[in-house]
């Protein structure tokens, strides 16, 4: 089936990227096709396409003996116009295309079903009220169109395609139609990352140091976001789980452990902040506590703590290492 290249593509991840893996590249690929045949005045009704989000591209290669008009219309509007022919001239047409021998077709489709039409312009003494639909020449095709001369009603429509007499045409228009569609063609597998929650607490104020462990980056460029709601100013800051672990029985390293660390918040009450750590900085623990020891009131503080994580094809992680 055709594929539509849609304005709000997204990657195949939630949360951030690997930083230094190669983007993806996608590109235009051949789908499937189609021969018709058409005689004057016919219509083709080609593939239908559902964009999602807020639309998307398509792009079809036409080649054909005589001219025909290109145009996509709502499906529903074409289906209508099938069952009550005489409104085919009012249709509501999109990215018309008219006099087309050999082309490549493409359009920005809303996100509504829209058909592709193709219309023979050569004239027809029936074109006034409907001269009919052309022909799908392979009869193995799953998505053969109907068969007719002069159909007005869907009934007709479904009994010309099971009949097994082989159509007549006056004047045959062959009409080639290739589709393609937006696939990924290079880099395609690659590692996908999600957000993870570590930490999510709401505990009653001390003066003691909090810490909160076992946080190990599994990528470079991998981000952690922290969050803090207190009644009291609080210092709030990732360091190396060895420093962290000496923190409690060696209370006069603290400021000299955040002296060069760049993942803090001093003197914070409501704030949410993000960090950036590499493999080479190993394990991390998250350390909380009130900026003053006195005065701390009988109150909870809300500290939360999300990083990234690799789920999925992290072994290509490894082969970059």
């Amino acid at each position: 089936m055709p594929f539509l290249f849609t304005s709000l593509l997204m990657c195949a991840f939630a949360g951030p990227s690997f930083g230094q893996q190669p983007e993806r590249v996608f590109n235009w690929l051949p789908g499937n096709q189609e021969d018709v045949r058409l005689d004057p005045a016919n219509y083709h009704a080609g593939q239908t396409y559902h964009a999602s989000g807020d639309g998307g591209n398509m792009q079809v290669d036409i080649k054909s003996e005589q001219p025909v008009t290109i145009f996509l219309v709502r499906s529903e509007e074409w289906n209508a116009a099938l069952q009550h022919p005489e409104s085919l001239n009012s249709l509501q047409q999109l990215c018309t295309r008219e006099h087309v021998v050999e082309t490549r077709y493409s359009c920005y489709v809303p996100p509504v079903s829209m058909t592709l039409i193709i219309r023979d312009e050569r004239y027809s003494p029936d074109h006034a009220v409907f001269a009919g639909l052309g022909a799908v020449l392979d009869p193995s095709n799953k998505v053969e169109r109907a068969v007719g001369s002069g159909i007005t009603e869907i009934a007709a429509i479904v009994a010309s395609r099971q009949s097994s007499a082989p159509r007549h045409f006056n004047a045959p228009n062959d009409v080639h139609i290739q589709y393609f569609r937006w696939l990924c063609v290079e880099n395609c597998i690659q590692p996908e990352f999600r957000w993870t929650e570590q930490v999510k607490e709401k505990y009653q104020l001390t003066s003691f140091l909090k810490v909160y462990g076992g946080y190990t980056p599994d990528h470079d460029a991998a981000q952690v976001s922290i969050k803090i709601k207190s009644p009291v100013p609080m210092v709030v800051a990732m360091v190396p789980s060895s420093v962290a672990n000496q923190l409690h029985a060696r209370p006069e390293m603290f400021e000299s452990a955040l002296e060069k660390n760049s993942c803090q918040q001093r003197g914070v009450q409501s704030l949410e902040f993000q960090c950036t750590f590499n493999l080479a900085d190993g394990p991390q623990s998250l350390i909380v506590a009130p900026e003053a020891n006195e005065n701390i009131p009988h109150k909870k503080a809300e500290i939360e703590m999300q990083f990234v994580k690799c789920v999925a094809n992290c072994a290509l992680l490894e082969s970059k290492r």
